[in-house]
Parts: C-alpha cells; sequence; structure tokens
C-alpha cells in the first residue's frame, strides 16, 4: 500500500476572506506540513491524518494564484497562530483523520467517499480526483460550521474568513500508475 507524507506529497488550504474590512486581511495558501495519506494497490481504499497544528502559511492569494504580496513574518506567526489554536482547538484536537467508504471512477478520475474526522466531529465528504500530469490532485471544499468550527474573524466580524474553505492534496503518479 503506498503512503505519502510531506516529503512526497502536498497538502494545500485555500481560505478566502470576507467582511467590511476584508482589503486589510489576506487570501491565503496555506499548508499542512505534517500528514501522511495510504492508497490501496488497487485504489479501492484511502486513509488519512493530518496534524492540526502544523498548519503553515505558504502565500497570500490573488483570485487562483499566488500573490505578489508579501506576508509579514509578524502576520504569518499570528495566522498560523490563529488556524492551529483558535479555529482548529489543536491542543483539544490534534489529529484530523478521513478514511474511504467508497471509491469510484468518475469521468477522466476519481470520487472518493469517506468520514472525516476534524475538531471532533465526524462528517461524510466526497474528493474528486482527477490526474494532472504525473500528478493525482486531490479536492474537496469543507464548509467549517457542519465541523463544529467558527470561521476566524477579527475588527469584530468586519474582517472574517468565508466558512468554505478549499483542499487540495497533490499525490505524485508512479510509473507505472501507483499512487
Amino acid at each position: 500500500m503506498p503512503r505519502f507524507d510531506a516529503h512526497t506529497a502536498e497538502c494545500f488550504v485555500y481560505a478566502k476572506r470576507e467582511g467590511l474590512l476584508s482589503a486589510v486581511g489576506h487570501d491565503l495558501k496555506l499548508r499542512v506540513a505534517e500528514f501522511h495519506v495510504s492508497v490501496d494497490d488497487a485504489r479501492t481504499a484511502v486513509e488519512a491524518s493530518f496534524r492540526a497544528d502544523s498548519i503553515e502559511v505558504v502565500s497570500a492569494m490573488h483570485g487562483d494564484r499566488p500573490s505578489s504580496e508579501r506576508v509579514s513574518d509578524r502576520d504569518r506567526r499570528e495566522i498560523e497562530a490563529n488556524a492551529r489554536f483558535e479555529v482548529l482547538d489543536a491542543k483539544r484536537h490534534p489529529d484530523i483523520a478521513f478514511h474511504s467508504t467508497r471509491v469510484a471512477t468518475a469521468g477522466d478520475g476519481w470520487t472518493v467517499e469517506g468520514a472525516l474526522r476534524l475538531h471532533g466531529t465526524e462528517r461524510s465528504i466526497r474528493v474528486s480526483v482527477k490526474r494532472e500530469g504525473s500528478v493525482l490532485v486531490a479536492r474537496t471544499t469543507l464548509h467549517q460550521p457542519d465541523f463544529g468550527i467558527r470561521p476566524f474573524r477579527a475588527m469584530l466580524g468586519a474582517l472574517k474568513i468565508q466558512p468554505d474553505v478549499g483542499v487540495e492534496i497533490r499525490i505524485p503518479e508512479g510509473p507505472e500508475g501507483e499512487a
């Protein structure tokens, strides 16, 4: 069973801002720095775990592209602390876990259905997987309140993160199609 981690794959979270003062905040690309994903040889089962306290800022975003705007070191530290300990409550809920219940071919990719345990709450989710060159890219959108998470807010709610965040996992596909 192939196993991937932050040395062989990537996991990103995309958070967009909203609110009256959204212009002073950043849309963000975050990285989960500690995780592992296991895919069985027949691609019929997937298991994954992620450390909630390993969220790191990669960059500010402008639409779907990294922004030329730099996130200051101070802002980076503050964003990472808020994501880890205020939003995800990593001290009480250090681990995020997923296990598939169904994997099905869907067009030129796959649909993976399963249970995600996040912030102490387990919910069913669906993940779309597509081949992009030599990489398998899994994408889903998570609605934070579904998991008991209150999206980050500052300045009395005038700056906040949208309740939906995008999650993307990029796994290299091996020379013989092993994922």
